[in-house]
């Protein structure tokens, strides 16, 4: 019986689990989500703004990562729209143009935002580093146009900014290394507040730009977008999310204990 149980077809498994993703989501119930300080400080530095201000978001990721990080995206927007703040929004990655239109304009239009005057997606520039540092010079050279191929120099939404030195808060949302190389070329070299979001598999690497302060703020996985959509009052596709995840959380952990039961068990009879 034992032997059969560690020759569990695999299979099986693939149907508890199917089963551990769907129940939730038909159920429809959501988990209560607890906030944490890492990312209650991104909320806080938005919040804190006064109408007006200037938000970068650098939109750094494509659509193999969008479940994790578009929910941080739009829970941003909205929390920037809300607050009257002027958002900015770029990308660093060619799969992250259309991600940031989407979510930029969509959510623009709920709070009756106007294109070039209360936001702008500036497009993709290739070059990280050097696109960093050509927009610490001056923001205009390394975007003569936006995304529409208007001139950047002549929109409301720019009107006081010449640099990323002028930007109030800059967020950068990340499936890759681009977080380190805002931090290294962007922040140490222009002294701008930098926050960050990113996949869960990134988050570990990025607690020591916390500790060392050269990140305020950090949003890690669909966690951290939940936590976000907390923070806002305003729960949408990453609270959701959490019911799933958390119930295939709890069925690995079981299945590890089940296994690792089952081979001391088969160990002990031999």
């Amino acid at each position: 019986m034992i032997e059969r149980l560690i020759n569990l077809d695999r299979r099986i498994i693939f149907m508890f689990v199917a089963i551990a993703v769907t129940v939730p989501l038909l159920a429809k119930f959501n988990l209560p989500v607890r906030t944490t300080r890492d990312v209650e400080n991104i909320f806080n530095k938005i919040d804190s703004l006064p109408e007006n201000s200037h938000v970068l978001i650098a939109f750094d990721y494509d659509p193999a990562s969008k479940e994790e990080l578009q929910p941080m995206a739009e829970a941003l927007l909205h929390h920037c729209y809300q607050k009257d703040v002027k958002v900015i929004g770029m990308t660093l990655t060619p799969g992250g143009t259309g991600l940031a239109v989407s979510a930029i304009e969509n959510i623009g239009k709920q709070y009756d935002k106007t294109k070039g005057t209360d936001f702008v997606f500036l497009g993709y520039k290739t070059g990280v580093e050097l696109v960093m540092i050509n927009m610490g010079e001056n923001i205009y050279s390394a975007f003569p146009e936006d995304f529409q191929g208007n001139p950047t120099l002549n929109l409301p939404v720019l009107e006081g900014i010449d640099s990323l030195k002028d930007f109030d808060y800059v967020v950068d949302l990340a499936s890759g290394s681009s977080i380190e190389a805002w931090i290294a070329f962007g922040k140490e070299k222009y002294g701008f507040d930098l926050g960050a979001g990113c996949t869960a598999v990134i988050g570990p690497d990025m607690y020591p730009f916390l500790q060392s302060e050269q990140l305020n703020g950090l949003m890690s996985g669909l966690k951290g977008a939940a936590e976000y959509e907390t923070l806002i009052k305003q729960e949408s596709s990453a609270v959701a999310g959490m019911s799933p995840q958390s119930v295939v959380h709890i069925l690995v952990v079981l299945f590890v204990l089940f296994g690792n039961t089952m081979y001391f068990m088969s160990k002990r009879n031999r």
